[in-house]
């Protein structure tokens, strides 16, 4: 990048289709047609597949993973604040840094972080995750892109390895996770293919890893 000279995000340009997309996402939030259907077996019939139709959110997921992924693209062209281009500057002359070109595109600091992260993960890896009939969460997909970067994510001391992350937010993960498990003790994986076998095998060993330092660290804490 040689210059960065950015809009304010409310004016940033959208692509067209984006746009349109939008426009019909609302109108159909807006406006209840079934409400008028005489027949009203078909309205509950139309009411009933609307409800379990989770298409519309798979694909506005996979559209915001992608957007905040070429973010992350974008952002590694410019160094890190330590070993900043002192040639890159921005439209008032000051030098642009990541973090600097981060926060002018209207991006928190856990944003940018996401963004590098989803950036890290391989692009084969990424694009088959994605385009599964339910993809996984921004969150889920940057705990890859965490574990992409760093081989050993549990080499040091569980508050240490949370990079500037508090251990509020280290609680109510791990208390939301084992809430999930004591909901679905007793579940079991529908049909999966070999990539997804392979994405939860090493989910689950990072996990588990991760965990295992996490309660024996606990151990000296009680």
């Amino acid at each position: 990048m040689d210059s960065i000279n950015l809009p304010a995000l409310a004016e940033a340009k959208l692509p067209a289709t984006y746009e349109a997309a939008r426009s019909a996402i609302a109108e159909c939030a807006r406006i209840d047609e079934c409400k008028s259907w005489s027949d009203k077996a078909a309205a509950l019939a139309s009411y009933a597949r609307q409800a379990k139709d989770d298409s519309l959110r798979a694909m506005a997921t996979r559209i915001q993973e992608r957007a905040m992924r070429k973010a992350g693209e974008l952002l590694k062209q410019i160094p890190p604040a330590h070993g900043s281009n002192q040639n890159i500057k921005a439209g008032d002359g000051l030098k642009v840094t990541r973090s600097t070109a981060a926060a002018d595109a209207g991006l928190s600091v856990r944003q940018q972080k996401t963004a590098l992260r989803l950036a890290s993960i391989p692009p084969e890896v990424f694009d088959a995750q994605v385009e599964r009939a339910s993809p996984p969460t921004v969150t889920e997909l940057a705990e890859q892109g965490k574990s992409a970067r760093d081989p050993d994510p549990v080499r040091l001391s569980p508050w240490i390895e949370i990079e500037c992350e508090d251990t509020r937010e280290v609680c109510e993960t791990v208390e939301r996770f084992a809430a999930f498990c004591a909901r679905h003790a007793q579940s079991r994986l529908g049909a999966i293919n070999a990539t997804e076998a392979r994405a939860l095998q090493r989910c689950t060993s990072t996990a588990g890893q991760w965990l295992e330092r996490l309660a024996a660290s606990l151990e000296g804490e009680i």
